[in-house]
């Protein structure tokens, strides 16, 4: 590749580059017969970043028959036209599509699909301001097929573009699947780390069927004998927080960090080191608000309720937030854990009609199961320490895949960086 704005480029209508475009439909739900065949028919909801998700329904040949859906072949463009407008995917079946979708059949004599899949992937935000309609807001087909677009005069160019950006889409799609795996392996590690525990020699205590003399029956089900059950207030102190007053400014960008709903995104990642608000100590001084040393281990009681981290720094929270400082009975790394591992418990009793959240009562008088001996909580939360920093170095890899994909299409789709080809490739593509 080398940079360079291309002249080799033609500027043409969408539809010019079609075969044909084919609508969809849904055949009448009251009817048995048209469906639980043997083709897969989808709509909108069924596309995922990756293509087609899971195959929902099917229809039957008479469905097929008895309605406007159209069975796109193989191979050819998937575009959501209605419902989740500008969502695009290449069939990887022969598919039959609902009204939402349109089905493309590039005409392969002017252009390669699967290039015109990654510059209609590019072209997404373009393709949203087609949007049309009030209710249900759309691409109409005329619209659709005079979006002009440029393409290169070369197929075999248009080709090895494509080439280039589906190896770094299948990096991205290992990538993902990678972290879905060791989001799974963790989900099973901290299963038996909070029932079972860690023994002093590192290993797991054997399951209590296999060792019933190893545990105790409390009010939540058995655990480790050496484990306690009881209040989190008698084990951590319990803070919580507030907001100074907004119509005065001097309480406010004074260099204290404040955790509020606004870092909703920053949490769920072990550490927290920086917030999107700061207030400042006369903030502090003149409201409910306290300031937290570093360590403390922090939960969203409020929207995006059970989600949790522990501060890199002094920080103070609003009134959102709990928080708990970890002395010498409970280590902040294994409290962080266990309201991880608790989180579904938190996002099932949050109430509320419009905001969901969790009164203080339930935080007075929430019980933890936890090893006595602080060393053994230390080694349960090492292991999982281990098993966040390889899924964080993955997320990291992938947002690194993500950002060089962007940088590529924005140089490849456009011609700012001109893709070139050998006479070997150029002899491959004419067979």
């Amino acid at each position: 590749m080398r940079e360079h704005q291309s002249t080799d480029w033609r500027e043409q209508k969408f539809g010019d580059l079609c075969q044909r475009i084919v609508n969809g439909g849904t055949p009448s739900t009251d009817n048995p017969r048209f469906w639980n065949g043997l083709t897969p028919w989808v709509t909108g909801a069924d596309f995922t970043p990756r293509g087609i998700g899971e195959i929902r329904r099917f229809v039957s040949e008479s469905g097929i028959r008895a309605s406007s859906t159209s069975v796109v072949k193989a191979g050819n463009l998937l575009v959501v036209t209605r419902t989740g407008v500008g969502k695009i995917a290449i069939a990887p079946f022969d598919i039959a599509i609902s009204q939402d979708i349109s089905g493309v059949y590039i005409d392969r004599g002017k252009a390669d699909t699967t290039f015109v899949f990654h510059l209609l992937t590019q072209e997404l935000e373009e393709l949203k301001k087609l949007n049309q309609g009030t209710s249900i807001n759309g691409i109409i087909r005329g619209d659709l097929e005079k979006h002009l677009v440029r393409i290169p005069r070369s197929k075999a160019v248009q080709r090895k573009t494509a080439a280039i950006l589906t190896t770094i889409d299948t990096a991205i799609e290992q990538t993902e699947a990678l972290i879905e795996k060791y989001q799974h392996i963790k989900a099973g590690l901290m299963h038996d780390l909070f029932t079972r525990g860690v023994l002093p020699n590192g290993q797991l205590r054997p399951p209590r069927e296999q060792a019933p003399e190893l545990y105790q029956e409390t009010a939540i089900g058995w655990i480790p004998r050496e484990w306690q059950y009881e209040l989190l207030d008698k084990l951590a102190h319990r803070g919580s927080g507030h907001t100074p007053n907004k119509d005065h400014p001097e309480y406010w960008n004074g260099g204290v960090k404040w955790v509020s709903l606004a870092d909703s995104n920053k949490l769920d990642q072990l550490y927290i080191s920086d917030t999107e608000l700061e207030i400042s100590h006369r903030g502090i001084s003149n409201s409910s608000a306290v300031l937290h040393p570093a360590g403390i281990v922090v939960l969203s009681r409020d929207a995006g309720v059970g989600k949790s981290a522990i501060t890199t720094k002094p920080m103070a929270v609003s009134q959102h937030f709990m928080c708990w400082k970890c002395d010498q009975k409970m280590d902040n790394h294994f409290l962080y854990y266990w309201l991880q591992y608790n989180k579904r418990t938190f996002e099932n009793i949050a109430m509320g009609s419009t905001i969901l959240t969790i009164g203080l009562p339930y935080f007075k008088r929430l019980k933890i199961a936890c090893p006595l001996d602080l060393t053994e909580q230390q080694s349960i939360a090492t292991r999982l320490k281990a098993a966040d920093t390889r899924i964080f170095a993955m997320q990291d890899d992938l947002e690194k895949l993500r950002q060089q994909k962007q940088g590529l299409m924005q140089d490849l789709l456009t011609g700012k960086v001109a893709v070139t080809v050998d006479s070997s490739e150029n002899a491959a593509h004419a067979q």
